[in-house]
């Protein structure tokens, strides 16, 4: 199939938030809490977890996620607090190159978010960056008690917005999201970076 078949077969395009149009990063805040970056990684591969923060992702209240940890880990108390105290310091900015090829894709396709992330603070990142107006649709996995890569979690996208898959791009930079994807019928592109995104999308046509 051509870029130009197929740039007239694609009508949707998704992204994924974190890492693709949003810098996020825990250590943008604990950073200063820290004598070294051995400490402060230590703190967040062992007590701090992804997998921990992964289930506020799937919808656990971020008041019991927290009191739960500090049961666990009492003498962390201060530092586990911090995390969703301070969770807005963790926003390190939009990804600029990547909401500058969003921009130019919005007057011919449209344009759909699909995050593993907090429905509490969400609120937070639509307040602070003015490119989720461009958006025609979102799913937030804390909504919806589901995280990616699970089937479901795409699945309420298409039907919520009458989508199809085979007439949609789906964009993220976690490769167990994108098989999924493909799974599901959709387009894909594994995201590495801006200037990777917009190279893949002109190879597509779609620029």
């Amino acid at each position: 199939m051509t870029a130009h078949q197929l740039k007239g077969q694609i009508e949707n395009i998704i992204f994924d938030f974190g890492g693709v149009l949003v810098d996020w990063n825990p250590r943008y805040l604990y950073a200063d809490y820290f004598q070294t970056e051995e400490e402060m990684e230590f703190f967040l591969q062992n007590i701090c977890t992804g997998q921990w923060n992964e289930e506020q992702d799937r919808g656990r209240p971020l008041a019991e996620a927290t009191d739960l940890l500090v049961k666990q880990f009492p003498d962390h108390e201060k530092l586990i607090r911090l995390f969703y105290g301070q969770w807005e310091k963790m926003l390190g900015g939009e990804i600029s190159g990547t909401v500058e090829l969003l921009y130019a894709l919005k007057d011919h396709f449209k344009l759909y978010g699909l995050t593993n992330w907090s429905a509490e603070t969400i609120t937070i990142a639509y307040e602070r960056f003015h490119f989720f107006n461009a958006l025609d649709g979102i799913v937030v996995s804390g909504a919806e008690k589901i995280i990616k890569p699970d089937k479901r979690l795409f699945q309420i996208l298409l039907k919520r917005y009458d989508l199809d898959a085979a007439k949609s791009l789906f964009i993220d930079d976690n490769i167990n999201n994108i098989n999924t994807a493909n799974e599901l019928g959709f387009r894909t592109i594994h995201f590495q970076n801006p200037a990777q995104l917009r190279i893949a999308l002109s190879d597509l046509g779609l620029l």
